[in-house]
C-alpha cells in the first residue's frame, strides 16, 4: 500500500488555522503508522476524501443534504482501498452531485483543507470512529444541473453568507473563510 503521495501532500500543506494545523499533524502521524487506513473497516479511524465545490464567482458552494446522516455536507466519501485521495475526491464529487467529470474542475492540485471528525454510521452494528478527511477545491458552473444521487435528499447552491444556516461546524466555517479570502 503506497501512502507516499498523501504523506507528501500533507507535508507540503500549510494552513493559518491552528485547529487545522493540529489535524494535519495527527493525519501525518496516523497515515504513516497505519498502512491500511485507506479502508473504511480500519478503526478507530480511516482516511476519507471530499471536495469543497465552489461556483466560478466564488460566491456560493454546493452542499448535499446527506440521506444517512441527515445533515448538509460537501460531497465526499471513503477511499475503499484507493490511495490517490485527489482521485477519490473527484470520483465522489461526480457520483454524489450527478455532474459529469468533464464539468468538474480541480482548482488546485494540492489539499484545500484537512479535518478529523467523529462519525457514527447509522447502522446499528457500526462503531463510532473518526474520518481523516482530505479535502480538495473544485469548481462547477452553478448553471450546470446537479441532480445528485440516492445518497442525498437534495443538492443546493448556498450563498457563502448563508452556509452557516445549513452547516455551522467549525470545519465548514473554516472552508467558507478560505473561500472568502480567494475572492
Amino acid at each position: 500500500m503506497h501512502r507516499c503521495d498523501l504523506l507528501d501532500q500533507l507535508a507540503r500543506y500549510q494552513t493559518r488555522h491552528l485547529d487545522e494545523a493540529a489535524f494535519v499533524q495527527r493525519a501525518r502521524q496516523f497515515v504513516a503508522a497505519h498502512p491500511d487506513t485507506f479502508y473504511r473497516e480500519h478503526l478507530p479511524a480511516h482516511v476519507s476524501a471530499s471536495t469543497w465545490v465552489v461556483n466560478p464567482a466564488r460566491t456560493a458552494v454546493l452542499l448535499m443534504h446527506h440521506r444517512k446522516l441527515d445533515c448538509w455536507l460537501q460531497p465526499g466519501g471513503h477511499a475503499d482501498g484507493a490511495t490517490d485521495m485527489r482521485a477519490v475526491a473527484l470520483q465522489e464529487c461526480a457520483e454524489e452531485t450527478g455532474v459529469s467529470p468533464e464539468h468538474i474542475r480541480l482548482v488546485h492540485e494540492g489539499i484545500f483543507d484537512v479535518d478529523i471528525h467523529s462519525t457514527q454510521d447509522p447502522h446499528p452494528d457500526a462503531q463510532p470512529h473518526e474520518h481523516i478527511d482530505i479535502r480538495y477545491l473544485v469548481e462547477i458552473d452553478d448553471r450546470t444541473p446537479a441532480p445528485g444521487n440516492e445518497e442525498s435528499f437534495a443538492l443546493r447552491w448556498i450563498p457563502l453568507p448563508l452556509v452557516a444556516r445549513y452547516n455551522n461546524s467549525r470545519s465548514t466555517l473554516r472552508m467558507v473563510d478560505k473561500t472568502r479570502r480567494m475572492r
